[in-house]
């Protein structure tokens, strides 16, 4: 079982997972408890075989807007450096939690994604934008590095260096329509209840399809990022080697004989 969260919303239904932010009045900003009780939740449900897709998405007009200047931002002035890296590790925590985690994870961004928001949503595979949401890597306007969290390693895989660059050094932010154009998002709907809808239609897919196959899919993106093709080329052929002795790859020949969908192992039922 996985402990209810006390500084979000946890939901499950059908395999999917879905985690709401739920600091609407602050527009979802992050506390040191909030950080921390996400890394958790995430490894927690990479554990869980009954987990199959998971949405994070936020309460009210905002996604995320960051550390919260209150709860987080006062609290770090004069403090010293081991104190400072135990923050910014802890930080760096969620987001390494979300991408060694073996479920694909969409973001459903229904309002504004700014600094550490921005790198939630980076972090995760699949961004479904509002078309009122908006985009921005906001560190340098607080006197801080555009190098957060491991946005400097996850953005320029997503946009290109050029586009990740003017983003990172300006800290600027950009509509969902510009995000769409560079590539920062997969799709920009009405609204953030549109947004939401498609994104549980996506985990819903996702949650009814061959879960060792995308868990070795996710991996494989995330691995491959340092190797020269010749080992890209050998990882992949193990790992299809090994997605092809699991029951899914049978399940699924056996289906297209029959001329029926497949049902593949611990996928909901219809």
């Amino acid at each position: 079982m996985i402990p209810v969260p006390q500084s979000f919303a946890l939901g499950f239904e059908r395999g999917v997972a879905t985690i709401t932010l739920d600091r609407e009045k602050r527009l979802n900003a992050l506390t040191f408890e909030v950080y921390a009780e996400l890394a958790e939740t995430f490894e927690q449900l990479d554990r869980n075989e009954a987990v199959r897709a998971i949405v994070i998405t936020g309460r009210g007009r905002g996604f995320c807007s960051g550390g919260d200047q209150d709860d987080i931002i006062k609290h770090l002035l004069g403090r010293d450096t081991p104190a400072l890296l135990a923050f910014t590790r802890a930080t760096g925590r969620l987001i390494e939690a979300m991408r060694a985690c073996r479920r694909p994870i969409i973001a459903a961004i229904n309002g504004v994604a700014v600094g550490a928001g921005a790198v939630i949503a980076c972090a995760s595979d699949l961004r479904i934008a509002a078309a009122n949401a908006t985009f921005g890597f906001i560190f340098p306007h607080v006197g801080l590095s555009g190098a957060d969290m491991g946005v400097t390693y996850l953005l320029p895989r997503i946009v290109g260096l050029t586009h990740a660059s003017e983003l990172l050094l300006f800290g600027d932010r950009i509509d969902a329509p510009r995000a769409l154009a560079i590539g920062l998002v997969n799709r920009v709907v009405d609204d953030g209840a549109a947004a939401v809808a498609l994104a549980q239609q996506w985990a819903a897919r996702l949650a009814a399809g061959p879960a060792f196959a995308h868990a070795m899919t996710k991996q494989m993106i995330e691995s491959e990022h340092t190797m020269a093709l010749g080992e890209a080329i050998e990882a992949e052929a193990q790992a299809q080697a090994l997605c092809m002795q699991h029951p899914d790859f049978a399940e699924a020949h056996a289906a297209f004989k029959e001329r029926r969908p497949p049902k593949f192992r611990g996928a909901p039922e219809e």
